[in-house]
This record gives C-alpha cells, sequence and structure tokens, in this order.
C-alpha cells in the first residue's frame, strides 16, 4: 500500500478578537496536537479524515490552552527583539562617548558592536561568579567543571560528565540571577545524579529550596 504523502491547510482563526493563522498538516496521525510557532501560527497536526470544520471545533474547544500558549510565545517573542539583562529590559541609547553607561532603565553606548562586545564579557564575568558561588553550595564530592558558554534553541544548560564540564546557554543573560543560579545548580546536581530521578530533583532542591519558581520563569 503507498504511502499517503502530507496535506496541508490554512485558514485564519479569530481569538479574542486576533486573527490568527492556521497551519493544517494532515498525515498518518490518530490523534491532533496543536503547537504555537515562534511567529504566532497556530500548528495543527490530524489525521487525513479530520475536516476544516473538525479542526474549529478542536480549536474553540481548546482557547484557554491557546490563550495560555500564544501568551508564553508572545513573552519568548519579546525576550528575543528587546534587550533584557539580568531580567530587566533596557532600552539602548546610541551615545558618541566610548563608555556604557546603565541608568534607570537605559543602557547608554556608542553603537551595536560595542554593546556586543560588553555583553559578551558580562556573560562570561556573570556566568563564572555564579558558576563558582554556586559550587561551593554544594557538600557533594564533585569536579568544579569547565564552563562552556553557547546559544543553544531548547536547552539553558548541559552537564557532560565525559569531560567535566557545564555548558549555559548564553540567552540566560537576559534572566535574573535567581534563573541562573538554578540552571547551574540543576546541571551541577547531575554530578551527584545523572538523570532526573527523585533523588536528582531532591539535590536541587536542597541548594534551591524555591527551584520551582525559577522552572516557571524559564517557561514562559
Amino acid at each position: 500500500m503507498p504511502t499517503r504523502l502530507k496535506m496541508k491547510v490554512t485558514f485564519d482563526y479569530r481569538l479574542d478578537g486576533i486573527s490568527y493563522k492556521v497551519l493544517v498538516v494532515k498525515k498518518n496521525n490518530k490523534n491532533t496536537y496543536i503547537k504555537i510557532k515562534d511567529d504566532l501560527t497556530i500548528y495543527v497536526t490530524t489525521n487525513y479524515l479530520t475536516s476544516k470544520r473538525d479542526v474549529k471545533t478542536i480549536l474553540d474547544n481548546e482557547k484557554d490552552f491557546l490563550r495560555k500558549a500564544l501568551s508564553r510565545t508572545r513573552k519568548k517573542m519579546e525576550k528575543e527583539e528587546l534587550f533584557y539583562y539580568l531580567g530587566e529590559k533596557y532600552d539602548i541609547i546610541l551615545v558618541p562617548f566610548d563608555n556604557i553607561e546603565i541608568d534607570k532603565g537605559k543602557i547608554y553606548v556608542k553603537d551595536e558592536k560595542t554593546l556586543e562586545k560588553w555583553l559578551k564579557r558580562e556573560i562570561k564575568r556573570i556566568f563564572t561568579e555564579r558558576l563558582e558561588y554556586n559550587y561551593d553550595l554544594f557538600d557533594e564530592d564533585i569536579p568544579f567543571p569547565k564552563l562552556k558558554i553557547r546559544s543553544m534553541k531548547t536547552r539553558w544548560g548541559v552537564c557532560n560528565k565525559r569531560d567535566n564540564s557545564v555548558t549555559l546557554n548564553s540567552k540566560l543573560i537576559k534572566y535574573s540571577i535567581h534563573e541562573i543560579d538554578y540552571v547551574i545548580i540543576h546541571e551541577l546536581s547531575h554530578f551527584v545524579h545523572f538523570d532526573h530521578s527523585r533523588e536528582f530533583w531532591e539535590t536541587v532542591r536542597i541548594h534551591m529550596p524555591d527551584y520551582k519558581k525559577a522552572m516557571a520563569v524559564l517557561k514562559e
């Protein structure tokens, strides 16, 4: 029996007075799945036999989910487009002098290149300081890891036990010290329990009792 090709259907869907593009991909799915893309497109994968009317009915029944998912995506877009530093939003003001100044929600800087260099230095400095600080919280016998920093799309941090390293997402600089500390503690805890077992989460909790607050912020 030949494999059926994917079929795509698009239409507009209104929610709370706003029109969103819906992209429906039909394939050999048993169930229907809804995902919000970074451009706020509502992406639906479903079975070949699911009609456009059926999809609209499903969306109508999932309005609460759509509202929450769209809100999270908007916040993510804002974090990407606007300048955030340690959890605070800043306006960038271009000025004709070399020194960078931060004052009352504004960063005064000569040009974007200078801003990027400064931010890169800040990322390394702050992440290094927080790694040292949080490492000292651990009584367990774990190695002091090499710090690696890079931009990642789907992970905030990575623990590599083979080379005793912790990699932090450079985008964490947009968040507060509390969220940065959580990711570091999370990755250091993997040197104690290299899984996500109950014991692992207990290790995280011991070193940061309110870690769930940081998790919630990072998931927004």
